[in-house]
């Protein structure tokens, strides 16, 4: 039973990448999806590791990397509470929480939001402002279910709402994450694989799309100030395919280095690889280093850098907190806190 399961999971993953394969290479379509807001890291630890996280277990940041992960996360459950500064003072937010149900599988409720801070109204007329401002925000909402179904091998599913606002406008769209992840025999090298925002397009819908025309733009001639509606395009979300490498290569009582490696596809860009690294002292200091979007076309993207403390508060119930940085170059760079409390 076991030896099938894991000669599907190498099907799986060779199907989907040849299935991937298909997208063009040669164009980096960049700006061309909608809900961009959904290509931003979460989680602290994960960006102190450079993104590389399809393959890594027992951390609730699963249900946005891989969902499979969520099946391992130990005791009774987790919750995490994840903010960060985004570029140009834009905030970006993320929280989880998952439920170990045993051998039923886990549960997970996820929400992210991000919000872009008010602005004036600058017409052609009124370039200083007419007194109006506008506001952007967006929102993703998901559910996740994941289960082991053997001892090495794990599955996962995550179930997302996402909407995107601009002033008076707005655009919905549902999409679905699945995820696999399997241990090997070699040293407990884990491979992790997903499929995240495959999903509806969304297009802007609201007041601004109607307005009066004059079809032959003569006042003095035929019908004037007729009721039309602009036709907007709709647009793909970001979908990418994740693959990903992850082991712990030294192990003693004091320390624990794991490091990890991901190689994306996004639909809208080139591939790239994130890497990874963690040390581990004692469980209850953390550092990490990482790298992001190697071989990412014109990427501003690069170093990232973090650490952990984890501390004990009553009975099995724990609390990490936990840092990233992350270079952007041109664009500096954002920082990212996140607090884990783990029951």
């Amino acid at each position: 039973m076991k030896a099938r399961i894991e000669i599907s999971l190498i099907i799986l993953i060779f199907t989907i990448s040849s299935a991937f394969a298909q997208l063009e290479r040669s164009t980096a379509k960049v700006g061309t999806t909608a809900a961009a807001f959904l290509k931003i890291a979460a989680g602290a630890r994960t960006v102190g590791m450079g993104g590389a996280f399809a393959a890594m277990e027992n951390d609730i940041y699963s249900i946005y990397w891989n969902p499979a992960g969520v099946s391992r996360i130990s005791g009774s459950g987790s919750t995490a509470f994840n903010h960060a500064n985004w570029l140009a003072d834009m905030s970006f937010n993320f929280a989880a929480l998952a439920i170990n149900l045993g051998d039923v599988g886990s549960l997970g409720l996820s929400l992210t939001s991000f919000s872009v801070p008010d602005e004036k109204v600058r017409t052609v007329e009124n370039p200083e402002g007419d007194g109006r401002y506008w506001d952007a925000s967006s929102l993703a909402i998901g559910l996740t279910y994941a289960r082991n179904l053997t001892d090495n091998f794990s599955i996962g599913f995550n179930m997302k709402y996402i909407r995107d606002q601009v002033w008076d406008m707005s655009a919905s769209s549902v999409a679905i994450d699945v995820g696999t992840l399997y241990t090997t025999p070699f040293n407990g090298l884990r491979i992790g694989a997903s499929i995240s925002n495959f999903g509806t397009k969304m297009r802007l819908d609201g007041r601004n799309i109607y307005i009066n025309v004059d079809p032959d733009e003569n006042a003095n001639t035929g019908p004037n100030n007729i009721p039309a509606q602009l036709r907007l395009n709709s647009y793909d979300i970001p979908l990418s395919f994740r693959v990903g490498l992850a082991m712990e290569v030294f192990k003693s009582k004091l320390f624990t280095l794991t490091t990890a490696l991901d190689a994306v596809h996004p639909n809208d860009n080139t591939e790239y690889v994130n890497s990874g690294i963690e040390m581990n002292i004692n469980g209850n200091v953390f550092l990490r280093a990482g790298y992001k979007s190697l071989f990412l076309r014109d990427s501003e993207q690069g170093l990232t850098l973090g650490f952990g403390l984890s501390y004990p508060i009553v009975n099995d119930i724990d609390i990490n907190i936990n840092y990233g940085f992350a270079d952007y170059g041109r664009l500096k760079n954002v920082q990212f806190f996140d607090v884990v409390i783990k029951f």
